[in-house]
This record gives C-alpha cells, sequence and structure tokens, in this order.
C-alpha cells in the first residue's frame, strides 16, 4: 500500500491581496516583503492585484490589517 497525497491547486490567477508591513528595520522588513510579493507571482498572481500597506512600526500592523479587511476588498 502506498503513500496517498492529496495537493490543492496552488494557482492564484483571481483574488485581491494585501500585504501589512511595518517601516520599522526595513532591512528585514523589504526582504520580507520581496519575498512575500514574489510568492504571489509565482503562483499567477498579477501585480495589480496586491496592495502593500505600510505601518510606522510593528505595534500598528494588527489594527491596521483589521481596517484592511473591514474594507471587504480582499481575499487574504
Amino acid at each position: 500500500m502506498g503513500i496517498k497525497t492529496i495537493e490543492g491547486n496552488l494557482i492564484a490567477q483571481e483574488g485581491n491581496y494585501a500585504i501589512v508591513v511595518g517601516r520599522w528595520n526595513a532591512f528585514i522588513v523589504e526582504s520580507l516583503l520581496a519575498g512575500a510579493i514574489d510568492a504571489l507571482k509565482r503562483h499567477g498572481v498579477s501585480e495589480d492585484n496586491i496592495t502593500v500597506v505600510r505601518t510606522p512600526c510593528a505595534f500598528e500592523i494588527p489594527l491596521t490589517v483589521k481596517k484592511v479587511a473591514q474594507t471587504n476588498k480582499y481575499d487574504a
């Protein structure tokens, strides 16, 4: 008996995506942001469907994410 594998489709050509990042510690954050954008693009997301929202520091990220989610403009 072999191993059964169930995999989802990793192509996300539709949908709008928001990425919330803090401006603090830009040396690290910008690399993480670039990686997140690259991952979305490799899975079929158009740059037109990606929005980057910047906050002053990490402290503001949770409230900003809540506000972004409440707009109902983004799928993830």
